[in-house]
């Protein structure tokens, strides 16, 4: 056993990475900075109720976080990129972080 160890070991050594592709773009997507996309936009990213409140005696107000399963890569990454939201908080998400991002919502959604 101890041998096997010490001929495997070293290929963990030159790895790149202990975690897949997989599991970094979802741990990214539930936790990118403090609060998860998730949060918001659901566990598949398809948008969801965030809050109601009321506005006056005859209006409710109702926060939803869109669907961001269907844009274009282009319009996720300027969605993502942008410096002004009206709720979403700006992460400040590297270039490789917003293609996990989008990677891993394209590959949820089939």
């Amino acid at each position: 056993m101890l041998r096997i160890f010490f001929l495997l070991f070293p290929l963990f050594l030159l790895a790149d990475s202990f975690i897949t592709k997989d599991e970094y773009a979802k741990m990214l997507y539930q936790n990118p900075r403090g609060i998860g996309c998730h949060k918001c936009h659901g566990i598949e990213g398809r948008g969801m109720v965030i809050g109601k409140f009321k506005k006056d005696s005859n209006t409710t107000v109702v926060l939803r976080a869109p669907d961001i399963t269907k844009l274009s890569y282009k319009k996720f990454q300027e969605a993502l990129t942008a410096s002004k939201h009206k709720l979403m908080p700006h992460y400040f998400l590297t270039k490789y972080e917003i293609k996990i991002l989008y990677y891993y919502l394209k590959k949820r959604a089939k």
